[in-house]
């Protein structure tokens, strides 16, 4: 094995050492909130194929990527059959055609090998060697999988090699930061009773059980699903100033090595921060900027899109349960702690957490909005997401079956009759509120936004 690639294949030495000696591992062990996420579950059952797993840039692909490789060698799989590496290291695909095929005729003939190939779009036309190495067979038997974060530039690689992924049902696999009862889950503020309660009638849920998942709900506001930033909160109540600006600076980053422009990155993510949770046009919005084009702002936006850091929640055509193409959209970024690392690269700060994070979410308007792009982005994990333009607004209106459903966000404890007249329209109408001594108003259901939040998607589960 070419030797700049062994700091992360240890457990070719020594299968025992694996988790302390691997970079990654190793540090996963010392956090007070480590993570096994459940995409393990199906890592395991795949046979030989080409696979992908996108994500977002700091959400731990590279950490399950190693999760993974440390199930397979407990399972009893050879270590010599266990390759990673990594794509930052390899400069085109001829390179990558070689590794692969060496490391392949190392192992012809003993069985299934397991090759990880991580950041493959750091590797130019890293989509011809694979088609190559797909085309000559020598991918027969290997389980191949590449990771990165740009998930619109691996979805456009695949469709060059159709019909040679292999035969397992799902190939292309995605992670994003922990949805909010993933972290609940996680981090156990709540005992298991509580928690339990939370998956019950509202009724049962005890007054000291509701006050702490609001807590938890505010902390989530802050530190999102990222777990480098819910490690830093459990170990210290904030977040670090080199955490907010590992991220921004990947973004930057990212955007640079497109070909893309900083100071346009920097108006257009201003723009989006300073228009949050409002609708816009590319057209409106190029007006504003010194982008002579709306279609460079949407190329922009499409880009921070593919790389999981904003979504573009499209109006909704009722009648056909699609986007309605013409009309305004509203954008936001995809996590809360990706608004807080954004603000902080826009404006530095020696301690963003203090002087940003926490007053922005004193400010009823501004942890209004946040709370309600939370809700948004969270929903839209589990199901096509749009909102309503019509005489009025509605925040959520997401597609389940044949229907869809609306729902109206207010973090707010008081409910004002004229903000809910479009969602009152709607007989299947819901209101996602920062209250819990309200169940209707004017006849519409009313629910608690972190409850709501923490059972979405997963009702029928039972935390441990």
């Amino acid at each position: 094995m070419d030797p700049r690639f062994s700091p992360h294949n240890t457990h070719r030495e020594s299968v025992g050492e694996f988790a302390k000696r691997d970079p990654n591992l190793k540090q996963m062990i010392k956090l007070p909130l480590p993570y096994r996420s459940p995409l393990l579950d199906r890592l395991k059952l795949l046979g030989p194929g080409v696979y992908s797993l996108t994500g977002g840039r700091q959400i731990g692909k590279t950490t399950v990527l190693k999760q993974w490789m440390a199930e397979l060698l407990k399972s009893g799989t050879d270590a010599e059959r266990i390759c990673y590496l990594a794509g930052e290291l390899i400069d085109d695909h001829h390179t990558l055609v070689r590794l692969i095929t060496e490391q392949v005729t190392e192992w012809e003939g003993r069985g299934p090998g397991y090759l990880l190939v991580d950041e493959v779009t750091y590797i130019r036309e890293w989509d011809k060697g694979v088609k190559f190495l797909a085309d000559a067979g020598t991918l027969e038997d290997i389980v191949l999988m590449l990771s990165g974060s740009d998930s619109a530039l691996i979805q456009e690689a695949r469709m060059r090699f159709p019909g040679r992924r292999g035969a397992s049902s799902i190939v292309d696999f995605h992670i994003g930061p922990l949805t909010f009862s993933e972290y609940v889950d996680l981090a156990k503020r709540i005992p298991t009773a509580g928690r339990h309660s939370l998956l019950g009638p509202k009724p049962s849920i005890t007054e000291s059980t509701r006050r702490l998942v609001d807590a938890e709900f505010l902390r989530y506001l802050a530190h999102g699903g990222f777990l480098r930033a819910i490690n830093d909160m459990a170990l210290s109540d904030s977040i670090l100033p080199s955490t907010f600006a590992t991220y921004g600076d990947w973004i930057r980053g990212d955007m640079l090595k497109r070909g893309k422009q900083e100071h346009y990155l920097r108006e257009i993510l201003a723009a989006i921060a300073g228009r949050y949770g409002t609708q816009v046009t590319w057209n409106a919005l190029s007006r504003d900027l010194s982008i002579d084009h709306p279609a460079t702002v949407a190329d922009y936006v499409a880009l921070l899109a593919s790389m999981d850091a904003v979504f573009v929640q499209p109006a909704l055509l009722e009648d056909k349960l699609t986007a309605a193409p013409r009309k305004a959209r509203r954008v936001m970024f995809a996590d809360p702690f990706i608004m807080h690392a954004v603000s902080s690269w826009l404006r530095p700060d020696p301690d963003p957490f203090r002087h940003r994070v926490e007053p922005m979410l004193r400010d009823p308007e501004w942890s209004g909005r946040i709370a309600e792009a939370c809700a948004v982005t969270l929903v839209r994990r589990f199901y096509p997401t749009y909102y309503i333009k019509a005489e009025g607004e509605v925040d959520i209106a997401y597609i389940e079956g044949k229907r869809f459903q609306p729902i109206e966000v207010k973090w707010t404890q008081q409910l004002r009759p004229k903000e809910l007249k479009q969602i009152a329209r709607y007989r299947n109408g819901k209101i996602w509120s920062r209250s819990w001594s309200t169940d209707e108003t004017g006849g519409i259901p009313v629910e608690p936004l972190p409850l709501a939040l923490y059972r979405l998607g997963g009702a029928s589960r039972l935390p441990g």
